[in-house]
């Protein structure tokens, strides 16, 4: 059995986090700081085929919930509250409907439990346009990403998983090749029957057009005690643009 490599911060109540597609759990570091201060044992996780968790060619919603609970066991954690964005969001979702016994309080990020269409192709294919073995700076490797997409904020995360493999090569912490094949199984929807009783809270960038107003019947359909908050002026990286709205958000619902 593989177990999710993670970074555990402070002691207290265990609160798992998890990342969106193509992040890390680094991306958390700094909001995960902030929640181990206030009382809780932040489990910031990376998920299959990210950071610096194992590789799969399996690569599905079932398996990554799958993940969380061998996780759990691993680190004997008998309850959790979660955070999950986009990607994660949709792992945590799956998570509670499959073992709600494990979970206490869940918060959603940016994300609906409804079908999206594939649409990280641009984004993965400029990451494949790059030739790892003629760059050796993470500048270079911007300025080969920046022919292909020109949104500094999406390159800067992207570079952000470059590491050095060896000495001489550079790599990406996210396994590109599953990444590419399986991007119908990132935007897929919950089961029609799946359902969590427990205490949810959806969170949205006001300025994002992932939840929709017409969304909020399905997502009470599968979630019937949630609530949605908006965070105004804010997209879909909502907590990297807004942390300190989506810090106090957070806490004010785990701990209510």
């Amino acid at each position: 059995m593989q177990i999710l490599h993670s970074k555990i911060l402070g002691q207290g109540k265990p609160l798992c986090i998890l990342h969106g597609f193509l992040g890390m759990s680094d991306n958390w570091k700094s909001l995960g700081n902030k929640f181990a201060v206030d009382g809780f044992e932040v489990h910031l996780i990376d998920q299959r085929n990210h950071g610096k968790s194992f590789w799969s060619e399996v690569f599905n919603y079932e398996e990554m919930a799958k993940d969380l609970k061998d996780y759990m066991e691993f680190h004997r954690l008998n309850k959790a509250d979660f955070i999950g964005h986009s990607m994660g969001g949709k792992t945590v979702m799956e998570f509670s409907c499959n073992y709600p016994h494990l979970v206490g309080k869940l918060i959603i990020a940016d994300i609906a439990p409804k079908y999206y269409p594939p649409h990280h192709k641009h984004i993965l294919d400029a990451v494949g346009q790059l030739d790892l073995k003629e760059i050796d700076s993470r500048n270079k490797a911007n300025m080969e990403l920046e022919k292909y997409l020109k949104d500094f904020g999406i390159r800067q995360f992207l570079l952000k998983n470059l590491y050095w493999k060896d000495k001489k090569q550079l790599a990406f912490r996210f396994n590109l090749a599953v990444l590419q094949n399986k991007m119908e199984e990132i935007g897929s929807a919950l089961e029609d029957t799946e359902q969590f009783q427990g205490s949810t809270l959806f969170i949205r960038g006001g300025d994002s057009d992932y939840i929709q107003k017409e969304d909020l019947e399905n997502m009470k359909k599968h979630f019937p005690h949630m609530s949605l908050d908006t965070i105004a002026n804010a997209g879909h990286w909502l907590h990297a643009e807004k942390p300190d709205a989506f810090y106090l958000q957070s806490l004010a619902f785990l701990n209510s």
